[in-house]
């Protein structure tokens, strides 16, 4: 199979009406803390059975279409001793892979991160791409303030954005390109669009100056969302018409799917805003979700390390993805919360 015909193939299986990706890529430190929340002690077997938990869920297949692993993961089996990549691939979901090496301070830009992880990744993805994984996922993250991120910052990331997508194409490997706006500080909603803008025009800058085919990338980018410390929080009605026509000025028309990223907002909170960004009409992308914690949480509390209440927390997630998968048609609603099933 040809080069591009793989990735449309992935890109094909990944895009679906309906569906979503679970982030399940937490790095050693961030599981570490949200186990933590539950008492639970972050050792390889807790990460191998939680994460077998979650690829096991009957029927999650019918509302993600792919997962984002963590290295170790792509080694790790089920009690039946099935590898968690061909567990997903059983479910109908396509396996992909975290291959960023994490954030650091930008030298001499004060307050701005730089990502990490080019060295070395052509390799690396040889060596993921035959552990099953078709898709790879980079992230950059920008604090904001009245002068963060500087320009300095904007431009590097989008540098090592469009080069990690480069790479990644070249190997046959869909990249989903990932530059998060955080939304801690007390910044407005204005302010956020502001710096969104300008992130994703001088990421799509750097791809075209890379030759990314940007038919065969997805684009995971934060919504556009006040500073959790703002005093007035915005309606998912304000987050939904700020996102779209931030997206509308600065992505193409030819990135077939925007995979949104949950970035700290509640489970709920989530949904509703991906729900309302598609009650706003068609756009030229398919508007879904690449939800972390959104996703995970309810399974997380209901789960507690206890093989007893597995299937509690596989129902909790399914829910979430159940819900979620509405959202991103336009079909959820808030009296879908108390539903059963």
């Amino acid at each position: 199979m040809a080069t591009s015909d793989e990735l449309q193939a992935t890109i094909d299986a990944l895009v679906q009406k309906g569906k979503g990706i679970l982030a399940a890529d937490e790095s050693g430190p961030t599981i570490a803390r949200r186990f933590k929340t539950i008492g639970v002690e972050s050792t390889e077997e807790n990460r191998r059975a939680y994460r077998s938990l979650l690829l096991a869920t009957p029927d999650l297949g019918r509302y993600i279409s792919g997962v984002i692993l963590y290295e170790e993961t792509l080694n790790h089996c089920t009690d039946d001793g099935e590898l968690l990549p061909q567990l997903a691939v059983r479910q109908g979901i396509v396996p992909g892979i975290k291959v960023d090496a994490g954030k650091i301070p930008l030298a001499l830009a004060p307050g701005d991160e730089i990502t990490q992880g080019l060295d070395g990744l052509t390799e690396r993805l040889k060596g993921y791409k035959q552990k099953g994984a078709r898709f790879a996922k980079w992230r950059a993250v920008y604090n904001v303030s009245d002068t963060l991120p500087s320009r300095a910052a904007i431009e590097a990331n989008a540098e090592a954005l469009a080069r990690y997508a480069a790479v990644s194409q070249d190997q046959g490997v869909v990249p989903i390109v990932e530059p998060e706006v955080l939304i801690d500080g007390d910044h407005t909603l204005a302010r956020c669009a502001e710096v969104t803008q300008a992130v994703l025009h001088e990421v799509f800058h750097a791809l075209t100056r890379h030759r990314v085919a940007l038919e065969h990338m997805l684009l995971k980018p934060s919504m556009v969302v006040e500073g959790k410390a703002h005093a007035v929080q915005a309606t998912p009605e304000e987050v939904a018409e700020e996102t779209i026509r931030v997206l509308r000025r600065a992505v193409p028309a030819a990135v077939p799917g925007i995979n949104f990223l949950s970035g700290g907002q509640s489970p709920v909170e989530a949904t509703a805003n991906l729900n309302a960004l598609n009650r706003r009409g068609p756009q030229p992308w398919y508007l879904s979700f690449s939800y972390g914690r959104a996703l995970q949480e309810p399974a997380l509390q209901a789960w507690r390390g206890r093989p007893a209440n597995v299937r509690q927390a596989q129902e909790a997630l399914l829910k979430r993805a159940r819900l979620n998968g509405a959202a991103s048609v336009g079909a959820y609603s808030a009296d879908m919360e108390d539903a059963r099933s």
